[in-house]
């Protein structure tokens, strides 16, 4: 491994370098990426750098016990193991993901030929609520943490401010959100955080 780094220029060098850390720190890399100021989807070139050493980034990950998974088919390269040590993910992060997975699968299913999906601030908490896992509307404050903690991971793309947290706030879910949940698992989370509610409301009382 040595040998391929130091066979590289410095410029190549110092790309696969920087490869290492963006791997490291959100887990996710994906090829097309949301443009807001071209209103489209374009070309990642961080996906393109990952993509040139994906060889050597397999084989050094490899010692930490992670893997480095190429999934052309959704355009994305990410890492997988027990090895991780990712950043805990909030109670409204965590609600936001369940919910985020449900409209993917759901939009998905009805033949659209792009695998992004786009929602809403206000229909995600609007199914929260029908599912009885939202009681009235977060903190502003906890709602961009949680957007925030999600972007960093490549999860989502928040299209419009994120200092206003209005209803109508625009959210790109990528997908990288079918890496985190599989289908039949959501369903089996939403009954347990249901369950906590049910107990902290006979706590409560």
């Amino acid at each position: 491994m040595i040998e391929y780094f130091e066979q590289l220029s410095p410029s190549e060098q110092e790309e696969l370098t920087e490869a290492v850390k963006l791997l490291w720190n959100q887990t996710y890399v994906l090829e097309k990426k949301y443009n807001k100021s071209q209103n489209r989807t374009i070309s990642n070139p961080d996906f393109k750098a990952v993509d040139r050493h994906l060889a050597f980034l397999q084989e050094y990950f490899k010692i930490s016990g992670v893997e480095v998974v190429e999934n052309s088919q959704v355009g994305m390269i990410y890492l997988r193991g027990e090895g991780l040590v990712g950043d805990k993910l909030s109670r409204l992060a965590t609600l936001y993901v369940l919910i985020m997975k449900l409209i993917y699968d759901e939009q998905l299913a009805m033949a659209s030929a792009s695998a992004n999906v786009f929602t809403t601030l206000g229909d995600m908490h609007e199914r929260l609520a029908g599912f009885r896992l939202m009681k009235g509307q977060p903190a502003p404050t906890e709602i961009r943490k949680a957007l925030r903690f999600l972007k960093k991971y490549q999860i989502i793309e928040v299209l419009d401010s994120m200092e206003d947290t209005e209803n109508d706030t625009r959210i790109l879910i990528y997908p990288s959100i079918s890496m985190i949940l599989l289908g039949e698992d959501i369903r089996a989370l939403l009954d347990s955080f249901k369950e906590m509610e049910r107990e902290d409301a006979e706590t409560e009382i």
